[in-house]
């Protein structure tokens, strides 16, 4: 798979790495040359161009990209990009990289953005989910802005333990999609039974979350 990285930052820098254990082929584009380190991702492409510009994009090869990901620190700049590799080169799926809670709600397919991910969200998610056991934890906007992805850790003495997935009449909009339990992931099916600290994720219209939250409180 090919990917073009928009933002030589850490951040940047960080998913390209991952991306290329993974063997995926990585473009980098940014403003400034490549830094003297270049350990861990040596074996990425560096284009140096202002990304927000169409002809730097079309320079780097974007309409060859499977996937864009607008990882720079400007929010300004990670729409633009986005908005360029759906509209002009017809990118399959674009990841945002929203730097500023307050934009989120700018980060959805009006701009050409596929999933937008929030660090200041992800990171108050994640120590939610480690003091609030037991209730709905929203982890990803995807898409339109109207699809979230939540998680929710199932308490040691919580009423879901030893229920059938089967058993619950989820919300209409919510989609149970796996199961973390000992640090391996599996997709529920309707005989599963949940235990104690399963992490269950969703996929969740935005109306539908209040609906979910209750439900699994009450269990």
């Amino acid at each position: 798979m090919k990917v073009v990285i928009a933002g030589g930052g850490s951040v940047g820098l960080s998913i390209a790495r991952e991306l290329l254990r993974h063997h995926h082929e990585v473009l980098i584009v940014d403003e400034n040359e490549p830094p003297a380190d270049r350990e861990g991702f040596e074996a990425a492409t560096w284009f140096v161009g202002d990304a927000c510009e169409l002809v730097t994009l079309q320079r780097a090869g974007t309409d060859e990209a499977d996937v864009v990901v607008s990882a720079t620190g400007d929010d300004k700049a990670n729409l633009v990009v986005s908005l360029l590799a759906k509209t002009e080169f017809g990118v399959g799926r674009t990841v945002g990289r929203v730097n500023n809670p307050k934009n989120d709600w700018m980060f959805d397919d009006a701009w050409g953005v596929d999933v937008a991910v929030s660090t200041p969200r992800l990171m108050t998610a994640l120590v939610e989910e480690a003091v609030e056991v037991g209730d709905v934890v929203r982890l990803l906007t995807l898409r339109t802005g109207e699809t979230t992805m939540v998680a929710y850790t199932v308490p040691f003495d919580g009423p879901a333990v030893g229920r059938f997935v089967g058993s619950y009449a989820w919300p209409e909009g919510v989609v149970p999609v796996a199961v973390l339990r000992d640090d391996l992931p599996f997709a529920p099916s309707p005989d599963d039974v949940f235990e104690g600290d399963d992490e269950v994720f969703f996929l969740s219209t935005l109306e539908a979350e209040p609906a979910l939250r209750e439900l699994m409180r009450g269990a």
